[in-house]
């Protein structure tokens, strides 16, 4: 049986601790499914195609792995994708708080959906996309500094296409 997975995020913009969570969810499953969401609710600084964008190119040489956008509920992607694992990434309490709840409601909607969540390495516990808006929001382009928080190969397509956003 094939084991296919869906990371699921708005990944705005991906950072490094997204690309660890897939690189080691790749490792676990046949097929791993990154979805850039849509959520008509959040406001983002990139598209939907300038994050799928950036996540391809992060991702490209991890063979198993797939790059996705999509509009509607994950559960509905997973099961269009005959995925049965939803991978999450745990900062902290808080995020595993969160994510507990979304789990439960998750396999209400789906039965044959599960939960796998992957604890931060240490080294990314305090990068996230918001703090990498804030950066470009204050003019920050110093690719040294950004490669803290998102992968080099990105950095000057992030920084060239916040444009005056």
């Amino acid at each position: 049986m094939n084991k296919i997975a869906v990371f699921a995020g708005s990944f705005d913009p991906f950072t490094l601790g997204h690309l660890d969570v897939v690189r080691r969810a790749s490792a676990l499953f046949d097929t791993l499914w990154v979805l850039v969401a849509q959520n008509s609710s959040k406001r983002n600084l990139f598209s939907a195609e300038e994050r799928k964008s950036f996540v391809k190119k992060a991702v490209k040489e991890l063979p198993n792995v797939q790059v996705a956008s999509f509009e509607g509920l994950t559960v509905d992607y997973m099961k269009q994708v005959g995925a049965r694992y939803l991978v999450r990434g745990i900062r902290n309490s808080s995020d595993l708080d969160f994510e507990q709840t979304v789990a439960w409601n998750n396999k209400a909607l789906y039965g044959d959906a599960e939960s796998v969540f992957l604890l931060s390495a240490p080294e990314h516990l305090s990068v996230s996309s918001s703090v990498v808006r804030e950066l470009l929001a204050n003019g920050v382009k110093d690719a040294a500094l950004l490669s803290k928080f998102v992968p080099e190969i990105i950095i000057h397509d992030i920084v060239r296409n916040k444009g005056d956003r």
